[in-house]
């Protein structure tokens, strides 16, 4: 299936200055254009009734379509980089044992083994309760802030790990019990008899972490120079590398040596819906999401009741922005457009009163794909992550660079598959 590759976002927590009043303008202006499209579309879709299909106007809706989705995008940078600002961690209230550890690692990370630091930073490390392994060998764990800066900036590049439920886990794979159907039960007076209920059906889901790395590298005469601030290039050159990888395995993976995403399991018509596989809703439409004889908005209704109603309370959608600028178009049987923009800062678009995350990784519209999801995914999906993130400091493979070797241990899958539907693009 073909897949949108997302464009390599500049390294770096902050590109541009970016405050709440460059938020505020941009959505104006989103919400400006979006109106602009909503009357030349109707010019379109009017003339097309009457038989007429003009080229020039049929341009200029394309063309503030890809206004919109740049806008869009523009704000979801903006929201991104506001949210990655907000500074978490320990700050001032970092407990003693933490900031030892903190300077004993930037002592290490500048100058490597010298006069036994490697040794002290190991039993700081467990003082710090940042690891129960006082062996160095596999590389040392950063600094509690530093983990928290960048699972800041990972947590609002990756849309899935904004959506699913995380899970810190302190070993290498976490079980977890669940109820197929659950207990039967019934009501019953105080004096009458109780019969024996079904007992529910139990089963175990495994998650195992698997290693995701990065390998930044930097010059030792840069280490050297006291102005630089090593937590925050450490968290600029993988955060984003990191939120890239796992972005694409929590919708593609195949759970080899990374998590399995959502897309990866089996998949059948939702009418025959099984526990352990995904259901799905088709289009209607061979090879896209709408043709002259189906307008799209019927199968994504269709896709919306398709998930039960307990689940819908929290339930997102899921797509490329590709797919988004198609479905921008859909309307209802009184000629009302389904898709909103956002209405403040911080909010993302909706679609049928629902909230819609883009994640270009989500399969492009074409035959037999599944470009849409539609789920409570804090229900559905669940992450793992091992504590901590380690580094190995390597001075020699690359002179004159320093490489850090950057180390963390993330799982994930399907932990609940009623809680999810996907749209599959089939007649």
């Amino acid at each position: 299936m073909t897949k949108h590759i997302n464009p390599r976002k500049a390294r770096g927590i902050v590109a541009v200055r970016a405050d709440a009043g460059d938020a505020k303008t941009v959505l104006a202006n989103l919400q400006k254009t979006f109106e602009e499209f909503k009357a030349e579309h109707d010019a379109q879709l009017a003339d097309l009734k009457k038989g007429q299909e003009d080229v020039v106007q049929s341009e200029k809706v394309d063309r503030i379509n890809a206004e919109i989705t740049a806008q869009q995008k523009t704000l979801d940078q903006i929201n991104e980089t506001l949210a990655a600002l907000r500074v978490g961690g320990a700050g001032s209230d970092e407990n003693p044992a933490a900031k030892e550890h903190a300077q004993a690692f930037e002592k290490w990370f500048r100058k490597g083994d010298r006069n036994g630091v490697e040794s002290d930073l190991a039993e700081l490390q467990v003082k710090a309760a940042l690891s129960t392994d006082s062996d160095p060998d596999g590389g040392f764990v950063v600094p509690e802030e530093t983990s928290n800066t960048i699972d800041r900036v990972v947590g609002t590049v990756s849309a899935m790990r904004g959506l699913a439920t995380v899970l810190p886990v302190g070993t290498d794979t976490y079980k977890k019990l669940v109820s197929q159907g659950g207990a039967s039960s019934g009501w019953v007076g105080e004096r009458e008899s109780r019969s024996e209920t079904d007992t529910p059906t139990l089963r175990e889901l495994v998650f195992n972490t698997q290693e995701l790395y990065a390998n930044p590298a930097t010059t030792q005469k840069a280490l050297d120079d006291a102005r630089m601030n090593i937590e925050q290039w450490l968290a600029n050159e993988v955060s984003t590398e990191f939120a890239e990888q796992e972005g694409a395995a929590f919708i593609s993976g195949d759970g080899v040596n990374k998590p399995r995403g959502i897309l990866s399991y089996d998949k059948v018509a939702n009418s025959s819906y099984a526990w352990g596989k995904t259901g799905f809703v088709k289009t209607g439409v061979a090879g896209d999401l709408t043709d002259a004889s189906n307008n799209g908005s019927d199968a994504m209704i269709d896709l919306y009741y398709s998930l039960k109603q307990q689940y819908r309370n929290g339930a997102t959608w899921l797509m490329s922005d590709a797919t988004m600028a198609s479905v921008r178009k859909f309307k209802d049987g009184d000629d009302n457009y389904l898709w909103s923009p956002a209405t403040a800062v911080g909010e993302v678009p909706s679609f049928l009163g629902k909230p819609v995350n883009t994640d270009d990784n989500m399969d492009a519209v074409s035959a037999n794909a599944f470009p849409i999801a539609f789920a409570n995914f804090n229900r559905a999906y669940l992450i793992i992550d091992r504590f901590g993130t380690r580094v190995l400091r390597d001075p020699f493979t690359n002179k004159p660079y320093v490489h850090f070797y950057t180390t963390k241990r993330v799982g994930g899958g399907i932990q609940n598959f009623e809680a999810i539907k996907l749209m599959k693009v089939a007649a």
